[in-house]
């Protein structure tokens, strides 16, 4: 079923994996095949490393199918929703951190778009209230995006 935003009832949320892997040569390479074989594209991608494991987290364009390639090959793997803006260039950083900061909503972590339709930039967020940080973040004239915003 898909997951609705309370602000865009239209819109589907944006999904990220987060897989959890061993810190060894390859690794991220295995991922990378088996989705690409599949025709699934990563939008965003964000690496996490200690030394016996790592996270590797990914935004793909179809989630459903990237589920299926990630269990069909036994990659451990987590999902959640993350909050994706559209932003038109560096000046926009401080328009985001500073509506987040007034709105005293914590920044989990974030990670750049690798790549969008119409080659617009993008900025992959998890936060504290994903709910209330939308609607901030709309208010203060800045576009959020659906799964059909950054779907290829």
């Amino acid at each position: 079923m898909p997951v609705r935003t309370i602000r865009r009832p239209d819109a589907e949320a944006v999904v990220q994996f987060s897989i959890f892997a061993e810190n060894k040569v390859g690794r991220l390479n295995e991922v990378i095949l088996a989705l690409a074989a599949a025709d699934v594209h990563i939008m965003a991608l964000c690496t996490i490393d200690t030394t016996d494991s790592a996270i590797i987290r990914i935004v793909p364009d179809y989630p459903e199918e990237a589920e299926r390639v990630l269990r069909e090959k036994h990659f451990a793997f987590d999902t959640t929703h993350v909050l994706a803006v559209e932003i038109v260039g560096e000046h926009e950083l401080k328009k985001i951190t500073c509506s987040l900061l007034q709105a005293e909503i914590n920044m989990h972590y974030y990670y750049p778009f690798l790549f969008r339709p119409n080659g617009k930039y993008g900025l992959v967020m998890r936060l504290e209230d994903q709910d209330l940080a939308e609607d901030v973040l709309r208010r203060n004239g800045l576009t959020v995006l659906s799964r059909n915003d950054i779907a290829r």
